[in-house]
């Protein structure tokens, strides 16, 4: 199938012969940093990018999102798809025929544990779709007018198994992650890392204010008004009215939006862009519980993806979405040889934003999260999963001194007290130091004590009698006329006077 790229016609090859079946949307611009033609290689094998689908959804809680779908023939014939998978991409095939048996996929819940082809997956989202737009060269004939369900399971060897329900049979595609920069891609627009200056982009009245809105993000399906701090979504595209929503205003962020930083993601050091900011909190379950407040910062690299940087009142740390989910190992899970602890589980509510997001921002959005921790090499890990809607996220990430982000983000030394948390504190101490002080403190404490004991020769009447018994009293006043032995003379005991009495 082919799209026309000046009338949208769409064109359908049978065998010599084409035939038109329709005409296609006008697609919404995604700002991808992806192209018709770009040129790239996966697994030693070249290919070229020659169409795309770009999709609709709804969950079963009605939100609604879209997604790209990008068709890579290989030069050895074989067709892929680089679809977009929560900020990254997945690089996903086709299963030949016949299709394993599968079970139903309809009725259970996010989180389920299945099995297909005798292996275990989790069913992790699940969506109503339809194809909103194409564009280019495509190795098969979507259905333009259908609506059908997307089933999404993921596993602990980090693949994906996406399976589209349609009314004629199943279609089943098998995907891994893959970061741009590893697909050796050419042929791109404008693949530059984005300066701290703002980019030309087109731009956009702001629906509450009329300020002009300029998207720089690739990806960007939420944009906040510089003015007015509107929430304006721009996932169904920049034509006709936004939707959008107020905000009132709240704290500025510690790092400053459009600020390049450098850190090491996934053992690379990397430079990111902080695009995005928000506050969240969690909801309480019940009176007595405590509320806790953390603030999230998106970064962005254009071939790598996304990242968020997490201030929490424990401490930052730097997590990114995974592809696979972990493993579970009696109480705990397991996810790349480390194990992990349960922590919480809770209601988190977004409050506050600024910048641009790659996933529509709802007002007072949430999602039920759980936390897990673990350690590797003495470093802090931790695993999050969280759910929206009829979709479960799996993030990993590691916990950061605050001296380590202000050194990413070259920021001034006096912004050290407004960057520490309880965990920075802590990670800071130079243990070796204190356990010398401590040592000596101890020493000088058992010191005093024995000194103090060994200076009254009427200690054993004291501790016997007790020190307002008549006995002690008289103990005391014998020793301090000078008939005793060890009487002092006036000496002196610790810089002070003791003026004729043991101290």
């Amino acid at each position: 199938m082919a799209v026309c790229s000046f009338c949208k016609s769409t064109l359908v090859r049978d065998g010599e012969s084409l035939r038109r079946i329709g005409q296609s949307a006008e697609l919404f611009d995604d700002h991808s940093p992806l192209t018709l033609g770009a040129r790239g290689q996966y697994q030693g094998e070249a290919f070229t990018l020659i169409g795309r689908l770009q999709l609709a959804y709804k969950d079963d809680e009605g939100e609604e999102g879209r997604w790209t779908e990008w068709h890579a023939l290989f030069d050895n014939g074989r067709s892929g798809s680089l679809s977009e998978d929560n900020g990254a991409y997945v690089f996903g095939f086709g299963l030949p025929p016949p299709a394993p048996t599968l079970p139903d996929l309809l009725q259970p819940a996010v989180g389920t544990a299945l099995f297909v082809a005798q292996q275990p997956w989790v069913l992790s989202s699940r969506v109503q779709v339809h194809v909103h737009a194409a564009q280019g060269e495509l190795s098969c004939v979507p259905d333009l007018q259908a609506i059908y369900p997307v089933v999404e399971l993921r596993n602990t060897a980090g693949e994906v198994l996406s399976v589209e329900l349609q009314a004629s049979a199943p279609a089943l595609s098998l995907g891994r992650s893959v970061q741009l920069a590893e697909l050796k891609l050419s042929g791109l627009p404008d693949a530059k890392q984005p300066s701290e200056a703002k980019l030309k982009a087109k731009g956009i009245e702001c629906p509450s204010c009329g300020t002009a809105l300029a998207p720089t993000l690739d990806n960007t399906q939420s944009i906040v008004c510089s003015s007015c701090k509107a929430v304006v979504d721009i996932s169904k595209g920049l034509g006709g009215d936004l939707a959008f929503y107020r905000q009132d205003n709240s704290l500025e962020p510690l790092i400053p939006l459009g600020r390049i930083g450098r850190l090491k993601v996934g053992g690379t050091v990397q430079t990111w862009q902080v695009v995005g900011y928000q506050e969240r909190c969690d909801e309480p379950s019940g009176s007595d519980d405590e509320q806790t407040f953390w603030r999230e910062y998106l970064l962005y690299n254009r071939m790598a993806g996304f990242v968020f940087l997490v201030d929490a009142e424990d401490g930052w740390s730097l997590v990114r979405t995974v592809t696979g989910v972990p493993s579970v190992k009696g109480d705990k899970l397991n996810f790349k040889g480390t194990d992990y602890k349960k922590r919480y589980t809770y209601t988190a509510k977004t409050t506050y934003v600024l910048g641009e997001f790659y996933w529509p921002v709802r007002k007072n959005q949430r999602s039920i999260n759980t936390d897990y921790t673990g350690h590797s090499n003495g470093v802090a890990l931790m695993l999050n999963s969280e759910q929206t809607g009829s979709e479960i996220t799996w993030s990993a990430g590691e916990a950061l001194t605050a001296k380590e982000v202000m050194a990413a983000f070259r920021m001034a030394p006096d912004q050290l007290g407004a960057m520490r948390r309880d965990a920075g504190l802590l990670s800071n101490i130079n243990w070796a130091d204190w356990m010398g002080t401590l040592f000596w403190i101890v020493l000088i404490l058992v010191f005093l004590i024995i000194v103090t004991r060994c200076s009254d020769d009427c200690s054993d009447i004291r501790d016997t009698y007790g020190e307002s018994s008549t006995e002690y009293q008289q103990c005391r006043s014998y020793h301090s006329s000078g008939s005793g032995h060890g009487g002092s003379s006036g000496g002196s005991y610790g810089g002070y006077s003791s003026g004729g009495s043991h101290k």
